[in-house]
């Protein structure tokens, strides 16, 4: 169970890399975090890799979050914090949405950086 939930964290941090709107560090932490549990090998390549295995890095190691990815992040939520609005969503789920990333951004940004 734990080695099929983290490939499919892994896959939805691989379609986040193409689409601005999904969140790919958060899916490869939660991946690394099953394979960890699941498979010790898995785990290993998805910590190692090139590509995927720095932001892990980072955050296991460190606690620390690239600024890259908090620009990244950052302004995904602003777009969704104006999109809320266009697809006609209450104003009260615009405003739990906004204070919900308001908390998101304020621990983003206060994350040292590697």
């Amino acid at each position: 169970m734990w080695v099929i939930l983290g490939w499919l964290c892994v896959g939805l941090g691989v379609i986040g890399i193409a689409l601005p709107l999904l969140p790919t560090t958060p899916f490869l932490l939660l991946a690394a975090l099953c394979f960890s549990k699941g498979s010790e090998k898995i785990h290993q390549w998805l910590v190692s890799h090139p590509t995927l295995g720095p932001p892990i890095r980072d955050w296991q190691d460190k606690r620390s979050i690239s600024r890259r990815s908090k620009v990244v992040a950052s302004i995904t939520m602003l777009v969704l914090l104006v999109i809320t609005p266009l697809v006609g969503a209450p104003l009260w789920a615009a405003a739990v949405q906004a204070l919900a990333l308001i908390a998101v951004a304020t621990f983003l940004w206060r994350q040292p950086e590697p």
